[in-house]
């Protein structure tokens, strides 16, 4: 029998009975008029998944929505299927936004981070800025069984991962980790790092803004620590638009620019986790710490109600935690999908800094969530369903993707 035969008999027999997948928000209700929380006693399994979960395999027979649905089936505990499922893309060398190989902050040093919640157990655990471990899901699930803490940064991280025993690597980039990184060096500071190509023009940007803010703020004066906080601001923004600059010309990939694979599934018994793993914003200023290992911002999981995870900039999601919103919403009745789109609504109502905004006044950068239910319905949404447009489902029909479901038209350069 097939591996995919093997999956999708394993699932059927497993779900004999599944209730139907229908979430209206006009069920029945408690005493104080709250939605009364349903627990099926079986449900079909399903893992959903950024793109990631099903484009890299490591050179293996399975992605990661793949090998996290078959071990669902086969009775392993949620969670560890799922973190088991990240481990392939996170030590996938060609995928450049997680793990081994990730893009690495504006020193050239990766840094990782990541979260892991388990919904019947009410655990959680993460990580931030851990260097040195290919495979940082598997750290921030130490620091949710091994400890009373829920996150570790740093070279705090690093240290308990070598106390559980995890290898520590002096570097994670690979050659075209590297290479990357050279690249963008060479567009925001020519001066100092030129193109050793011929004939090609040089950079956009120039090392003066860091010299100069290295200079006022050795004046220390209040005029002068004024110009170097605007030159660094100036500088750090330069590099952020040089990145974007890379992902327009097809040097790098969106998804990996932002980095990020969110990754969530339910059991047959209903048992819901959830995991998110990312080497953060490409080219990021050292111990810069996104949403993914925040609980409530890229990743959140209520046992009773849902998960929900998400990729893309993580700052609009830290400010919004909308993956704490998405499950409230499923809370109060919202089938995934328009609990996702509420969330991104919420993103755009409170973007309102000009250099966040395009030429229509809208959202210039892209952000994603991927939502599941206690139903096993799942929905998969997008501020703007250009570029990458599709995301990750695995369930009793197979490994698949599915089209995202865009907020805006168009896409965020516009």
């Amino acid at each position: 029998m097939k591996r995919r035969d093997f999956v999708k008999t394993a699932a059927a027999a497993g779900v004999a009975g599944a209730v139907p997948r229908t979430l209206d928000g006009a069920g029945p209700r408690t005493l104080d008029g709250a939605p009364m929380v349903y627990t099926p006693q079986s449900v079909s399994p399903v893992v959903i998944s950024d793109t990631s979960g099903i484009r890299f395999t490591n050179g293996g027979p399975e992605s990661a929505v793949e090998r996290a649905f078959r071990m669902i089936v086969e009775g392993a505990d949620v969670l560890d299927a799922l973190v088991a499922g990240v481990n392939i893309p996170e030590l996938d060398p060609t995928e450049t936004g997680i793990g081994y190989g990730g893009l690495p902050n504006a020193n050239g040093v990766v840094q990782l981070d990541a979260c892991c919640m388990h919904g019947p157990k009410k655990q959680a655990g993460g990580v931030a800025g851990l260097e040195g471990v290919r495979t940082p899901s598997l750290v921030a699930k130490a620091v949710m069984e091994y400890t009373d803490h829920h996150l570790l940064v740093g070279a705090g991280a690093q240290e308990f991962a070598r106390m559980m025993g995890f290898e520590i690597e002096d570097d994670l980039n690979t050659d075209r980790s590297r290479e990357l990184w050279l690249e963008w060096k060479r567009r925001i500071d020519p001066g100092h790092f030129p193109d050793p190509r011929r004939g090609r023009p040089g950079g956009t940007g120039n090392g003066a803004g860091l010299d100069a803010a290295g200079q006022a703020a050795g004046a220390a004066g209040p005029e002068e620590l004024a110009r170097a906080r605007a030159a660094l601001r100036d500088h750090h923004y330069a590099g952020y638009q040089a990145g974007l600059d890379m992902v327009r010309e097809g040097l790098i990939d969106e998804n990996s620019f932002w980095g990020t694979i969110n990754c969530d599934g339910i059991g047959p018994g209903g048992d819901i986790c959830g995991v998110t793993t990312t080497s953060g914003l490409s080219w990021k200023i050292p111990g810069r710490a996104g949403d993914s290992p925040i609980l409530g911002a890229g990743l959140y999981v209520d046992g009773d109600i849902g998960a929900a995870g998400s990729t893309g900039r993580g700052e609009a999601n830290l400010f919004n935690l909308c993956s704490f919103l998405i499950v409230e919403k499923m809370r109060d009745g919202m089938h995934p999908l328009d609990a996702g789109m509420a969330a991104l609504e919420r993103i755009r109502a409170n973007t309102v800094e000009e250099r966040l905004l395009n030429s229509r006044g809208e959202p210039n950068f892209n952000v994603r969530f991927f939502a599941l239910n206690k139903r096993a319905e799942y929905a998969g949404v997008s501020m703007y369903a250009s570029g990458q447009v599709t995301y990750a489902v695995c369930d009793e029909n197979g490994a698949r993707e599915l089209p995202l479901e865009g907020l805006l038209e168009g896409s965020p350069a516009d």
